[in-house]
């Protein structure tokens, strides 16, 4: 393993007013997504689809430090007959991979889950590497929500996701792939904030133990986790200054200063709010704290472009000036400098 190029991989992939683009959607997700436009999703369409993407020229090279694929997007050709990772390259940004099989039912525990995804990974690592990839994901999906009165997460869950994740840290850095590892602590159900605060603090303590036990380097990591929200059924939802003093409070306690950044993920946020939120914590915050707050967004950065496409080759350039926009306001919000002023220019 070669720290000194992970921990520079690491570093370039929170480069300032820059974040990642997460396009890894699978199958069934990026469908969904498609049906809402009523576009049929092939494997053409979603080719072309991601292509506009990573043509956008100007929010490649200026907002976009890294893009996560999907295994089939790595392989795939742009309609010219470059490979798609090719586009990537030129912009600038890093390809990743996300590598991870699923979130499964956890056995013995209804309603919890466990990410899936180690058996042959050592071996894929390889193969994402020789196709370019220099960054992975691994996403673990913690739930708090209650169910048939019992209160989620157990210490049985939140334990298992973060071994795996450190496994698979471990693996990525061997095959000299910087992980970012992912424990998400989902939005769903009817909790306070505070809630996801005790729970996001518990999984962050628990994660950084099993890295550390996985002799997993921290400056060859990026934490990708969620902000401290209210759930979405809550009915008192913490306002932008509260979710971003909470978040970093949080990470305060929870996160060591050798990790080199933290990629927000989105969760169910809306544009606007995953924008607000993270710029609320760099414009209070960013001078006082040890890592770069970033952002790694997939439907915050999708939705408008895809709304603005619904799949029509007439649509492109319009697509991309709606993807253009919100890079830039991510872009800005990295830096603290987004304002509402700044989302009405066009």
């Amino acid at each position: 393993m070669n720290l000194e190029k992970l921990n520079e991989i690491a570093v370039a992939m929170v480069a300032p007013g820059k974040g990642i683009l997460a396009a890894d959607e699978s199958s069934g997700t990026i469908k969904k997504r498609f049906d809402s436009i009523n576009t049929v999703s092939t494997e053409e369409s979603r080719r072309d689809y991601r292509e506009m993407l990573f043509r956008t020229s100007t929010a490649m090279r200026r907002y976009i430090s890294g893009v996560i694929l999907f295994d089939e997007t790595i392989r795939q050709k742009a309609a010219d007959g470059t490979a798609l990772v090719k586009l990537i390259e030129k912009t600038g940004a890093i390809p990743g991979i996300k590598v991870d099989m699923g979130a499964k039912a956890l056995p013995g525990f209804p309603g919890e889950t466990v990410t899936e995804g180690l058996d042959g990974l050592r071996d894929r690592l390889k193969d994402y590497y020789k196709l370019g990839a220099r960054f992975a994901k691994w996403r673990a999906v913690i739930d708090i929500s209650r169910r048939g009165g019992k209160a989620m997460p157990s210490w049985t869950c939140i334990k298992a996701n973060a071994h795996a994740l450190a496994r698979y840290a471990a693996l990525c850095q061997e095959a000299q792939i910087v992980p970012i590892v992912e424990p998400e602590v989902l939005m769903d159900g009817d909790h306070s904030a505070d809630r996801c605060y005790e729970v996001t603090e518990w999984v962050l303590k628990t994660l950084f133990a099993e890295l550390f036990e996985a002799n997993v380097a921290l400056e060859g990591t990026i934490l990708k986790p969620n902000m401290i929200v209210s759930g979405k059924l809550a009915k008192k939802q913490a306002g932008v200054e509260e979710v971003a003093e909470k978040t970093v409070r949080c990470f305060r306690n929870a996160v060591p200063a050798a990790v080199p950044g933290i990629v927000f993920l989105s969760g169910g946020q809306s544009d606007l709010e995953a924008t607000a939120h993270l710029n609320a914590m760099n414009a209070s915050y960013g001078k006082q704290i040890p890592w770069k707050l970033s952002f790694s967004y997939g439907r915050a950065l999708q939705a408008a472009p895809l709304k603005a496409w619904k799949g029509k080759a007439t649509n492109v350039k319009k697509a991309q000036e709606a993807f253009a926009h919100r890079a830039r306001m991510n872009g800005l919000a990295q830096k603290g400098k987004w304002s509402k002023a700044e989302e009405k220019k066009k």
